[in-house]
């Protein structure tokens, strides 16, 4: 065979490796562990994204591809290496002498028609006790108490979720949040709407009061409220996110491409609870939490 028809075959079959590595991939990493990979091909380079077990995702540097392999250093001391293999990725995470089995997934598309109407909202949380929820982990670190009719976190504890699991939903609910406070109400138990008021100015728009967490900015600046009322509207269809807070549309119809850190797993194409976050800091109250589905 002519040498240049043998480097053509071999350029394809490099390019094929590549874009068997294209997309966005779910990890499960263990209980209540969930990783996330998103992969571009641009202009013959891998672009590569890396959403961690907890906080933000971020832009991967070190990325090689070592033939069927690629090779990713995740953190300084962290290091996966990845095969595609029937529509999987699959390999070993190595870290610190240890090492952990990988498998990921493609992310689904969840592309779901909106609903032409929706049920009568219901409450997830009766005033009354804790029926409907449940903490995560350890029950005797949880700070979770019902007062004056309120869902009150006293303390830095566990997080809190639903008992019942949903699809799509509107979601409402009210909140105060103290100053210095941080939470988070994760829709699905896998997207996280950041609940917030860290020091003015330590946090950027994507991660603050009202964001997707780390992916989705506020598109409308809103006075901070410290100690005071907020409510929130949040319609999730697919992975199609809208929310409002005190009425005022702060996102509309945006995309959310892949879990944000604390996920409680990577089955995005599973309905999933809501969960609130305590294992940051206590202080926060909620009222007045409902849930809409779509008719049927």
């Amino acid at each position: 065979m002519h040498r240049f028809a043998v480097a053509l075959l071999m350029a394809a079959s490099l390019h094929a490796q590549t874009a068997s590595f294209v997309g966005r991939w779910d990890f499960n990493l263990g209980p209540e562990r969930a990783s996330w990979l998103s992969i571009a091909d641009k202009n013959g380079n891998l672009d590569v994204w890396y959403q961690p077990t907890g906080g933000h995702f971020y832009q991967l540097k070190d990325v090689k591809e070592d033939g069927s392999h690629l090779i990713l250093t995740v953190s300084p001391k962290t290091t996966w290496d990845l095969t595609a293999t029937d529509g999987k990725l699959t390999g070993m995470q190595k870290r610190a002498g240890k090492t952990l089995a990988l498998t990921g997934v493609r992310a689904p598309d969840l592309k779901h028609e909106p609903p032409t109407s929706w049920t009568i909202p219901q409450p997830l949380f009766n005033g009354k006790d804790l029926t409907g929820w449940e903490p995560i982990g350890d029950k005797a670190k949880s700070h979770w108490v019902v007062e004056d009719g309120l869902l009150v976190n006293e303390a830095h504890g566990v997080n809190l979720k639903s008992t019942k699991k949903f699809d799509d939903f509107k979601l409402h609910f009210e909140v105060l949040c103290p100053d210095g406070a941080n939470s988070g109400m994760y829709l699905r138990g896998r997207y996280e709407v950041q609940l917030e008021y860290e020091k003015a100015g330590t946090e950027p728009p994507e991660r603050g009061m009202g964001s997707i967490y780390g992916r989705i900015a506020p598109t409308v600046e809103m006075p901070r409220k410290p100690g005071q009322w907020e409510t929130f509207d949040v319609t999730l269809v697919g992975r199609t996110v809208s929310i409002w807070r005190d009425g005022v549309k702060i996102v509309e119809n945006k995309e959310i491409e892949g879990i944000t850190g604390g996920a409680l797993d990577a089955n995005e194409g599973e309905p999933g609870p809501f969960y609130i976050q305590g294992d940051h800091t206590g202080g926060l109250k909620f009222r007045n939490i409902t849930v809409s589905v779509p008719q049927k």
